[in-house]
């Protein structure tokens, strides 16, 4: 597969571009665009990002290694990810994260051999007050419950 924006993507590119001094400040939202339109960041998306913004290749791989909001492997079509931190732990969450990985066998950061689901245990999803707090892909579900979820993950099959 050829990794290239589409002209679409490469002129959100340039409105990213547009909002920074530098094409290095720019560098997280366009990763951010590639992920979501290659599904990962592989090293020869990293590469393709390094080469569009000019920056060598090892800044691009460290910033995309360093969080983990950007995926190194393929990640399932439905990514659940199941914040455990105090507020949510408190809240059940961790019961959540164990329920969900029980159900389709999975552990952090795995994917269904489908590729339909993949689990991620995170520390902080920044939405305290609704606790316990579930991510699918970039939907926020609050005040969640272990059935909440059944229902919400039986929808997406």
């Amino acid at each position: 597969m050829e990794i290239a924006f589409n002209a679409q993507e490469l002129e959100r590119v340039n409105k990213i571009k547009d909002h920074y001094p530098t094409e290095q400040a720019a560098l997280m939202p366009v990763l951010w665009l590639a992920q979501r339109t290659f599904g990962w960041i592989s090293p020869d998306v990293m590469q393709y990002v390094a080469d569009l913004l000019h920056l060598p290749f090892a800044q691009v791989e460290g910033v995309a290694t360093f969080y983990t909001m950007y995926f190194k492997k393929p990640m399932g079509k439905y990514h659940v990810q199941v914040c455990t931190n105090v507020s949510c732990m408190l809240m059940d969450g961790d019961s959540i994260y164990h329920h969900v990985s029980k159900k389709y066998g999975l552990k952090n950061m795995e994917t269904t051999s489908d590729g339909k689901f993949s689990l991620e245990e995170v520390e902080c999803m920044g939405a305290c007050g609704g606790a316990p707090v579930v991510v699918i892909n970039e939907d926020y579900y609050e005040l969640s419950s272990i059935e909440s979820i059944d229902k919400l993950l039986e929808s997406l099959n």
